[in-house]
């Protein structure tokens, strides 16, 4: 992770003086580069970023995750102008559930309540009932009446975990994030071998065989959270590797490991190449000329905020 990249200070200066003369925000997601996550005014997981989107008085939202993420921000923020450093900062997951395919499944199934993970698309969230993340999905899950049948997508590896924590059978879309199934059982399995003393964390997108080996799961907020609170000084983290910067930032004397990939990559760990796309550069560019532009039809946003307003008024 390379926090010394030539004219960061100065870059980050120029974006503080934009920031003030345009009343914009910049939020970021744990998994971005440190030198964005550094210039963020919020750094935080998909629940906490929606929460700050929608609380937000700005008149311009510079949104360092990916393309799902600053749409709810827009649907949020219907009025305000909503900024991605790259358009093309996309989502495996999210880009896993086509709109017309998803709903010629719903129409299959009419009377199923429709929850779906919040990295999906706009379109998605307009053709469901709630909205989760993976910070509030159980409880989502066991707001939903028992007689009721309950359609979860896009990620099916969340969808498994929530039915074994709530006991509740649901039909699963068939979508994963590459981010989470890039991880190698064996190497991990080696990787604890040589750190015994390290324990095991791991994001709940990532496979059932993940999963099985890991002491907590939760999501990126609540991964730092027990990390911080943990006894314990060495841990295993089987999640995206930009949290390791804030996590490391909480817990400076803890030994923090990054969970390997199959793939034999520069970091030994698994990032995700779209949340990369973004570059401190890119997110001067943007805010100085106000674009790309999240731009969203009115009655498409609409129903799109019924799903996330639910959640909220769930997770408050």
């Amino acid at each position: 992770m390379n926090l010394f990249k030539p004219n960061t200070a100065e870059l980050q200066e120029k974006i503080n003086v934009l920031k003030k003369q345009k009343n914009a925000v910049i939020l970021a997601h744990y998994y971005q580069e440190a030198e964005i996550q550094q210039i963020a005014d919020f750094v935080g997981d998909s629940l906490e970023l929606a929460k700050k989107a929608a609380e937000t008085e700005a008149d311009i939202i510079v949104f360092a995750g990916v393309h799902f993420m600053a749409e709810t921000a827009k649907i949020l923020n219907p009025s305000r102008k909503v900024l991605l450093p790259d358009l093309q900062a996309g989502c495996s997951l999210a880009d896993s559930c086509p709109p017309d395919t998803f709903g010629e499944l719903k129409s299959r199934y009419p009377d199923h309540v429709v929850v779906t993970y919040i990295n999906c698309s706009a379109e998605i969230k307009a053709l469901s009932d709630i909205v989760c993340t993976s910070s509030n999905a159980e409880k989502v899950i066991n707001s939903i009446p028992e007689e009721k049948e309950i359609i979860f997508a896009p990620d099916k590896n969340l969808g498994k975990y929530l039915i074994e924590k709530t006991g509740r059978e649901m039909l699963l879309w068939d979508g994963a994030c590459i981010v989470h199934e890039a991880f190698s059982l064996e190497k991990l399995i080696a990787l604890h071998k040589k750190n015994p003393q390290a324990e095991i964390i791991a994001h709940p997108e990532s496979e059932t065989h993940i999963l099985k080996l890991a002491s907590y799961i939760g999501s990126t907020s609540g991964m730092l959270n027990y990390v911080k609170n943990s006894s314990k000084s060495s841990f295993i983290v089987a999640t995206e590797a930009g949290i390791l910067y804030e996590m490391q930032k909480d817990v400076p004397n803890k030994e923090l490991i990054a969970a390997p990939a199959k793939e034999d990559n520069s970091c030994a760990c698994s990032e995700c190449a779209f949340m990369k796309m973004n570059t401190l550069e890119k997110l001067y560019m943007c805010l100085d000329d106000e674009f790309p532009e999240i731009l969203l039809g009115n009655d498409l946003m609409e129903q799109a905020h019924k799903p996330i307003k639910r959640m909220m008024e769930l997770s408050q």
